[in-house]
């Protein structure tokens, strides 16, 4: 699958899997390659709330905010599409929030979110929760979204390094969730692309298992996007694969379709 904006294309691709511990898959993933709109959720609560809470997210603003970007993307400001990326995600938070306050099986379901928007030779990123967004630009890894989790408080307020976060116990209390609360607020931010990025949105199923050098490396082996989502969620369930593994991938290349020259691809 590919999108074309202005100057850059960007191809996408997603995979999900149940991983090994699990008997259902919480975790739903969403791309609208005409918007080049990408979601990922990562669902919680008891029965099948979960998984009904992440597709209720992953539809609704692959449905209402690619139909808004379809409409109105060429003429609106960066400033235009975060409010609409806002009043979308608001509007899931309330439908899952009356779900789970008028069906006793939904009660307490909720889901993190991951939603990105390419725009020219630019993302705009918002994230709920602790499922994550990297960028992998000239072979150098970054996380580029900040978990909202206690484990990530406690790190920020140096309680604990993060190398002692890899073993806390608590590394599944979010502090942040879409359908949890009334509302909540979406953490947005605008990152410029560049030819030969690669943009890999996550759920917690792949963080927890691979650290971010060997999510990397993977990246970097893979000569297509479909090799690296199956390499990725391989890996995870190599290293134990204890709960659902989900992946969304870019690949931003330039006006001809070609990347510079330190694509961080190697054969």
């Amino acid at each position: 699958m590919a999108a074309s904006i202005p100057s850059l294309t960007v191809e996408f691709f997603s995979a999900t899997d149940t991983g090994r511990a699990r008997n259902n898959n919480e975790d739903s993933v969403a791309v609208d390659d005409a918007s080049a709109l990408i979601v990922l959720a990562d669902g919680m609560g008891g029965y099948n709330a979960g998984e009904v809470a992440s597709s209720m997210a992953t539809s609704f603003i692959k449905n209402e905010l690619g139909r808004w970007l379809a409409e109105a993307a060429d003429s609106a400001s960066d400033n235009d599409v975060r409010r609409a990326m806002d009043i979308c995600v608001d509007n899931a938070n309330r439908a899952i929030f009356n779900a789970a306050n008028t069906n006793p099986q939904y009660t307490g379901m909720g889901t993190t979110l991951v939603v990105g928007v390419f725009r020219d030779a630019r993302l705009l990123l918002g994230h709920v929760g602790d499922s994550r967004a990297y960028r992998l630009r000239g072979g150098r890894m970054a996380q580029i979204t900040h978990d909202h989790s206690l484990l990530q408080e406690q790190i920020d307020s140096g309680l604990i390094t993060p190398e002692q976060a890899a073993y806390s116990a608590n590394k599944n209390l979010v502090t942040r969730a879409v359908g949890v609360e009334d509302s909540v607020l979406l953490e947005t931010h605008l990152h410029d692309v560049l030819p030969g990025d690669i943009y890999l949105l996550c759920s917690d199923g792949l963080s927890d298992m691979l650290d971010d050098g060997s999510i990397a490396d993977l990246l970097q082996a893979c000569e297509s996007l479909p090799q690296a989502a199956a390499s990725l969620v391989d890996a995870a369930n190599d290293a134990g694969g204890k709960d659902n593994i989900s992946v969304v991938l870019a690949r931003v290349r330039g006006p001809a379709g070609q990347a510079r020259s330190w694509w961080p691809f190697r054969r």
